[in-house]
């Protein structure tokens, strides 16, 4: 069966984006490293039973099995909630797992597919699971389909190339420093890349969509901050955005870029219809 390599998300302006999904090796083997830490984690927990059980008596020793079983179960519930649809073993491998419509992932669906992992590990090493992923386009599992998500790899970042983004024109912005750095805490890198892939494909937009989504983003990023009126006088809603995202992706002295290091670690970009 032919499988598409990568999801594409379709935002009501016209924006597609994609994703690269995960395949089932790729997958595996964050399953196998998330596996040996995990056999660790228990490894460790056995000691403490065995070593309990000796000075603690019963109740002591229920205690630590129960964890023990709160561990196993927990432990993928913890990390990809806590980590954005990430474990360890995904983290290294630079997979996600993410809502497939591109939306935030949310608490229910990360332990809804977290609960179907036994049966996706049927019989053995992820038969079950595998089959599904090999059989379908999406490459999702049994989990995957229940709580409507997919996994997908993580891009590498780069800096995006600061005078194509301002244009060649002075940012009015850097006259208020104290404003800029309010604005770099308060834009998430998620938010950032919606805006910067919007710049980047705007020229593939209907002319009213592009007027309409940059009249929507420019509104949202105000709220964020809100500067002086001399620092946006006369400005289009489009360079509005340029300028704050020059802002946010400025080279610091140290050469390390403010938003650079954060886009890797944070969820696939979601619509953009009402930011």
């Amino acid at each position: 069966m032919n499988r598409t390599a990568t999801l594409q998300i379709r935002t009501p302006e016209g924006v597609t984006f994609s994703q690269v999904l995960a395949g089932p090796l790729t997958r595996f083997l964050a399953w196998a490293i998330d596996f040996f830490i995990l056999a660790a984690i228990i490894g460790a927990v056995g000691t403490a039973i065995g070593f309990l059980s000796l000075i603690g008596g019963q109740a002591l020793l229920a205690f630590v099995l129960l964890g023990s079983f709160a561990v196993q179960f927990g432990y993928n519930i913890f990390f990809e909630w806590r980590w954005r649809g990430q474990s360890p073993g995904k983290r290294i491998l630079r997979l996600r797992v993410v809502d497939a419509q591109g939306l935030r992932l949310r608490f229910n669906q990360v332990v809804i597919r977290s609960l179907l992992r036994p049966i996706d590990q049927l019989p053995l090493f992820y038969f079950v699971g595998g089959l599904s992923m090999v059989l379908n386009r999406r490459a999702q599992r049994l989990g995957d389909f229940a709580a409507n998500t997919v996994v997908v790899r993580i891009p590498k970042w780069t800096s995006p190339n600061l005078d194509a983004l301002s244009a060649g024109r002075f940012n009015s912005f850097r006259e208020w420093p104290h404003l800029e750095a309010r604005l770099r805490q308060r834009v998430s890198a998620q938010e950032a890349s919606i805006a910067l892939q919007a710049l980047l494909r705007r020229d593939f937009l209907d002319p009213a969509r592009r007027v309409e989504l940059f009249g929507d983003l420019a509104a949202y990023f105000r709220r964020k901050v809100t500067f002086p009126p001399e620092a946006s006088d006369n400005m289009t809603d489009e360079q509005y955005v340029r300028n704050v995202l020059e802002t946010v992706f400025r080279q610091s002295k140290s050469g390390s870029t403010a938003k650079a290091a954060d886009l890797e670690s944070n969820p696939a970009p979601a619509p953009v219809s009402t930011p």
